[in-house]
């Protein structure tokens, strides 16, 4: 990484979202200057298998979550957008949010789902359909990145209140079956972990797949499809 100080937007569909596809990252560039933020789209109300718990109650817990979870790994600040789970469209009104976001942060590089129906954690890993909203989150954040961020006659509303047309430089997509890019994440691998479960409404810290990855010697490692875009 260059010693130049850039700025992230990591923007992920629900609170967890973005520790699974790219926390180990966050943490590994962010000791390295970089500096992050994160969007969380949807307000995360229905990620629950209990069809008693109560969804305002539900909302503010996993905000409290991803909130732990992003200081754990050194990012600067956390946006909700507040959209219901499960209902995400990528209509006007979250391409609107989203400019305005890039307009205000100006972010070097963003990262964010893969909007591909089919998702694939890694090369060579099993496909999966990928969640309604993840692909919803991917798409439209690609449209504001590219052109409607960058050209004035967007949204000019945004002028008066001072939000300039931005260029992203790169964008990074997680859970892309043409991922070019391998992130060695050995080094905050545990961090990452720590950030995940900092989600205890969604996964244990005994769970399975973290026992298993804490207790790994091998190399870890986070994949992305890296979009460079020209000036």
């Amino acid at each position: 990484m260059s010693r130049l100080k850039k700025t992230a937007l990591v923007i992920g569909a629900h609170p967890d979202d973005p520790e699974f596809g790219a926390g180990g990252t966050v943490a590994a560039w962010s000791q390295q200057g970089w500096e992050f933020h994160y969007v969380i789209v949807t307000d995360g109300c229905k990620g629950t298998p209990d069809a008693s718990q109560d969804a305002c109650l539900l909302i503010q817990k996993r905000q409290q979550e991803q909130q732990s979870a992003a200081k754990l790994l050194g990012v600067h600040s956390v946006t909700f957008l507040g959209l219901p789970d499960g209902e995400v469209q990528a209509d006007q009104n979250l391409l609107e949010k989203l400019v305005a976001i890039l307009r205000k942060q100006k972010p070097y590089a963003v990262f964010t789902h893969n909007p591909e129906p089919l998702e694939f954690r890694r090369p060579g890993g099993r496909p999966h359909i990928a969640h309604r909203d993840h692909r919803a989150v991917g798409q439209s954040v690609l449209d504001a990145v590219y052109p409607v961020a960058r050209d004035p006659h967007y949204f000019p509303a945004h002028h008066a209140a001072g939000l300039t047309p931005h260029k992203v430089r790169e964008v990074y997509l997680w859970g892309s079956p043409q991922a070019d890019l391998r992130v060695d994440i050995r080094q905050t691998l545990q961090l990452k972990l720590d950030a995940i479960v900092q989600h205890e409404s969604q996964i244990s810290k005994d769970h399975p797949k973290i026992l298993k990855a804490r207790r790994s010697g091998r190399p870890s490692y986070e994949y992305f499809r890296r979009i460079r875009i020209s000036l």
